[in-house]
């Protein structure tokens, strides 16, 4: 075996290793000090390369300090030797040479401490008071003695004053009233946020509490009644805890978990059956729920929450709040929506019946669920408004045109033109 790989190579200098003079080494440390330098100018901001360029005088300013200080010396020097002439040029050429310095940053002052919007209403206001001073001062007697032209209404401009005072306290009230108002507003979005975050903490507590009542060591999910009991207690809590965002994840958290399905049971051990196939096995007629949302959502403001995939079978949402919400393949098979809002949902392949359309009916106390007909499977969907409802599908508008009611039918969008009225009412 050669031990080529392991004999040193003589390396031969490249053309690039010596660059004026320069080793390869030297030339690496100036462009990394150059990177180094262009992220601290990123790192400082977009006006990097102004802040710094100001970090040191200009030979020009640097002049320019020298004269005004030089002015200055003169000044007092004039002032001491009493001569009015050399005093008044001095002061002149201090105030010239000052101001030429000040000027540049005048501007980038006005701009940081003055925003974009106010900017023209300060110069407009300024505008504004200017010209009515000068209107006022030219209000004056312009035929009386004196030698002068324009004579300057004293009795106005002090009025004007005046009202310029009221003006300015109104407008400090109205200022104070606008700080207040917005220190409110601040308040409150902080307040809301850290209300978001104690409910998310409190629903990921339910979930954690949940998962440990429904599943053993074994990882099967229990069916006990102490703990269905439990389970059942902790979701009317929170769900009457919570706003319509909390109360969608709530509903999708057990749904995915199976919590809400009414699954076969080993008649002896309570436990679900699987179904062959990585899941546990429906049992729509005789199976039996972990958690059994019955009345629990009846009148709750679900109004624009995500219901998608969520199995809402038999639960009680009588006068609930569903205005736009995305209901897409959601089970309402045997659901009460007396008297709900549906408006603007999406019912787009949403289950409101099991078997055909024309033998299907709602749900009713007495008569039992027949799931191959049908009957007595379907949504009590009574009084409900269906006002631009979105992807109702054909059989959808079938079943809800007549089981709805003659004040309902009037809100599904295609109309029931065609379609017998079955509720009779």
């Amino acid at each position: 075996m050669s031990n080529e790989s392991n004999t040193p190579q003589p390396q031969t200098a490249s053309p690039e290793s010596n660059l004026n003079g320069k080793s390869y080494d030297s030339l690496s440390n100036m462009i990394t000090s150059d990177i180094n330098r262009d992220e601290m100018l990123k790192t400082i901001g977009p006006n990097s390369t102004d802040l710094s360029l100001s970090l040191q005088a200009t030979p020009l300013e640097r002049i320019v300090s020298i004269l005004i200080l030089s002015s200055i010396a003169v000044m007092l020097f004039a002032l001491v030797l009493d001569n009015i002439w050399m005093a008044l040029i001095s002061g002149l050429t201090s105030i010239i040479l000052a101001l030429s310095m000040l000027w540049p940053t005048w501007g980038k002052v006005w701009t940081q401490l003055v925003p974009a919007p106010w900017r023209t209403v300060a110069i407009s206001c300024l505008g504004l008071i200017s010209g009515i001073v000068g209107l006022l001062m030219l209000s004056g007697d312009q035929d009386a003695p004196g030698g002068r032209h324009i004579q300057v209404n004293w009795d106005a401009i002090g009025s004007l004053a005046e009202l310029i005072g009221a003006l300015g306290q109104l407008l400090i009230a109205i200022i104070a009233v606008y700080v207040a108002w917005r220190q409110y507003i601040i308040s409150k979005d902080l307040t809301i946020q850290q209300n978001r975050i104690t409910q998310q903490q409190t629903i990921d507590a339910y979930f954690q509490g949940v998962v440990d009542l429904a599943l053993d060591d074994n990882g099967f999910l229990e069916d006990w009644p102490q703990e269905r009991a439990f389970a059942e207690g902790r979701t009317a809590a929170i769900l009457g805890s919570v706003d319509a965002e909390g109360k969608a994840k709530i509903l999708r958290f057990l749904s995915q978990s199976k919590l809400l399905t009414p699954l076969k049971r080993d008649k002896h051990l309570g436990r679900p059956i699987l179904d062959g196939n990585g899941g546990y096995a429906e049992d729509r007629l005789d199976g039996l729920r972990v958690i059994d949302i019955g009345l629990m959502l009846a009148g709750a403001n679900m109004a624009g929450s995500d219901l998608r995939w969520t199995d809402l079978s038999e639960a009680n949402l009588l006068r609930a709040d569903l205005r736009g919400a995305d209901l897409g393949r959601a089970n309402l098979s045997r659901t009460i929506l007396y008297d709900a809002n549906l408006a603007g949902s999406d019912l787009k392949s949403t289950i409101f019946f099991y078997g055909s359309v024309e033998t299907a009916s709602p749900r009713n106390r007495h008569d039992q669920p027949n799931y191959s007909t049908g009957a007595h499977t379907g949504t009590v969907v009574e009084n409900v408004d269906f006002s631009a409802v979105k992807s109702l599908s054909d059989e959808a508008r079938y079943y809800c045109c007549a089981w709805c009611g003659s004040k309902s039918r009037e809100t599904i969008p295609g109309g029931c033109d065609g379609i017998p009225n079955k509720l009779g009412r």
